[in-house]
């Protein structure tokens, strides 16, 4: 749900949790080979100290926990570490619950996976006739998914019932036909929430609590529910530009069975070894769960192989100031669980470098790479202006003892391989830059998450002539011929799925491409463009603008590079 972000967060605190949770993080460091050890605490260092991941990690193999650490803290405002034993938000990592709760039920002869929904529940619209269990847990039934609603961000604050929640998806049209698609789903997840209440006669809640949480010992896990009191609960925070910022409020009730528990990573790993222990499930429930339908998705759970060959069950989830990741690999019953409380994308990416890393897999992580060390003069030589062929300016400046850069696109800090040749230490990012007969640097290559743009280098003059445009554009706050629209066109194009990608900038056109069918589907719920306001500029010069649609309301910025094409555009629902 979570935007991933840049941040300037706070550094990793100590492990200062419960005597049980030292004594667990003491043996895992006795557990894993000293070199092994270092090579993970590298890699979470990486993320927590440049800001990115604040949260606990744990990665246990064949029973034998290898790290269990907090990072950063639970709670900003108190200074509260966070530890093994800190709860945390899980999201989509419930899904996999309400999937075992709903095996359960068959086995004990309460229904059917291959039954209709309509069997269980009373007045299911006539589209929904076709609609087994099994499509809900597979997302293969064609319900849309309600937290891709424009209304879904003003609705996020209010308490509802499962039957309201439901209300709010069940007379809308199927994408696809019954089990002819699929799509990830939140509603199909509410709804099997709701089905457990209806056959079990028991809350959610209490049905968890009874079959999976007291039976496997997890005291530490529970629904969650804002205005309970909950010990050693984190608070959520978003990214912000001069750090972090507590994360929008969210209704517990609203993501339900799809997204609504809380747990610790050792209470997680009770359920990792209950579940592939044989505790929960039976070997035939536990076969149907893991195996992979549609898209590499099983029940609850994604189905997928890493990098050695190796059957590979995981999933991720994220809410208002939570990302959480957790992956098991059968054949080494190797778990890797990273709970975060700040939103990013930095639980993903700990844990696949966790995941290599306890599996040797080869390869260089970002955490690997070693900076050379160069002279100020060294650094100098390539710092300075550069232009990308959309207009935007890239400006490189030395720091200390290495670069960052500043102007086109987030900024990053660079370090040395070579005197030409510089990475990112916190993504996957590099600039190469490019010297002439008489060794004058005339330009650079940006390679970004695979895209790869050229710059020329530019004197000072041309950078500070294009730093005062900027600077009056933001002064006088009125929009740039053109960008009006270019966005109305833009809207269009995507919400037909025909986006003109030629009049876009080479990085902004990648986005596009990577995001259509989630983009599509949100401007074509949103309707017709009934009314586009202009707002000003942005710092950086670009221009906002509030856009009112036939179904709800969005805040647009946009900027145009010299040429016309589109370099920068991003939008939010309204609340």
């Amino acid at each position: 749900m979570d935007p991933s972000q840049r941040s300037k967060a706070r550094t990793r605190s100590g492990n200062t949790g419960s005597w049980a949770a030292a004594a667990l993080s003491c043996f895992g460091a006795a557990a894993a080979a000293a070199p092994e050890l270092a090579r993970m605490e590298r890699a979470v260092d990486l993320r927590a100290s440049a800001g990115q991941f604040m949260g606990s990690v744990l990665v246990a193999r064949d029973g034998r926990v290898l790290l269990s650490k907090g990072y950063g803290e639970a709670d900003l405002d108190w200074k509260v570490p966070n530890s093994p034993t800190t709860k945390f938000r899980l999201g989509s990592i419930t899904k996999q619950f309400t999937a075992a709760c709903i095996l359960l039920l068959e086995e004990r002869g309460k229904l059917s996976i291959g039954d209709p929904v309509k069997k269980y529940l009373a007045d299911t619209p006539a589209a929904w006739d076709q609609i087994t269990i099994f499509n809900l847990l597979t997302h293969t039934a064609g319900i849309p998914n309600f937290t891709d609603f424009p209304d879904y961000r003003s609705k996020q604050a209010r308490p509802a019932t499962p039957e309201e929640l439901v209300a709010r998806f069940r007379d809308k049209p199927l994408e696809f036909a019954p089990g002819a698609g699929m799509h990830y789903s939140n509603s199909g997840y509410v709804l099997l929430g709701y089905l457990i209440e209806k056959v079990s006669g028991q809350s959610y809640q209490q049905f968890l609590q009874d079959n999976i949480f007291t039976p496997l010992a997890m005291k530490d896990s529970g629904y969650d529910v804002n205005a309970q009191v909950i010990a050693r609960r984190a608070v959520g925070y978003a990214p912000g530009p001069k750090g972090p910022v507590v994360a929008e409020y969210l209704d517990m009730s609203i993501p339900f069975a799809a997204g609504g528990l809380y747990s610790t990573t050792e209470d997680l790993l009770r359920w990792e070894q209950g579940l592939f222990g044989g505790k929960v499930l039976s070997a035939a429930s536990l076969a149907k769960m893991t195996t992979q339908f549609k898209e590499h998705y099983g029940f609850g759970l994604a189905v997928n192989t890493a990098g050695n060959g190796e059957k590979l069950i995981e999933h991720g989830g994220g809410v208002n100031g939570f990302n959480t990741k957790m992956l098991y690999l059968p054949e080494q019953r190797l778990t890797v669980i990273v709970l975060a409380n700040l939103n990013g994308r930095a639980a993903d990416d700990i844990a696949s470098d966790l995941r290599k890393i306890a599996l040797h897999e080869k390869g260089t992580l970002l955490s690997d790479r070693v900076a050379v060390r160069l002279s100020r003069a060294q650094l100098a030589r390539v710092a300075g202006p550069y232009k990308f062929e959309d207009g935007e300016v890239l400006i490189v400046s030395r720091h200390g003892d290495h670069l960052e850069t500043g102007g086109a696109g987030p900024a990053l800090q660079l370090y040395a391989q070579s005197a030409l040749r510089y990475f990112a230490r916190t993504e996957d990012a590099h600039l190469a830059f490019e010297p002439d007969a008489q060794q004058r640097i005339t330009g650079v290559t940006m390679e970004r998450r695979a895209l790869m743009q050229h710059a020329v280098r530019i004197d000072e003059a041309e950078a500070r002539q294009y730093a005062e445009q900027v600077a009056n554009k933001v002064r006088e706050q009125l929009p740039s011929l053109g960008t009006e629209a270019a966005l109305r066109r833009s809207i269009a194009e995507v919400a037909a799925g025909k986006p003109d990608y030629d009049q876009m900038g080479a990085g902004f056109a990648a986005a596009v491409r990577e995001q259509l069918p989630h983009v599509q589907k949100i401007f074509t719920e949103l309707g017709a463009i009934e009314a586009v306001k202009f707002k000003g500029v942005d710092p950086e010069g670009s221009d906002q603008y509030h856009v009112t649609f036939e179904h709800g309301a969005a805040e647009f910025t946009i900027r145009l590079g010299p040429d016309g094409k589109i370099v920068v555009a991003a939008f939010q629902p309204s609340p």
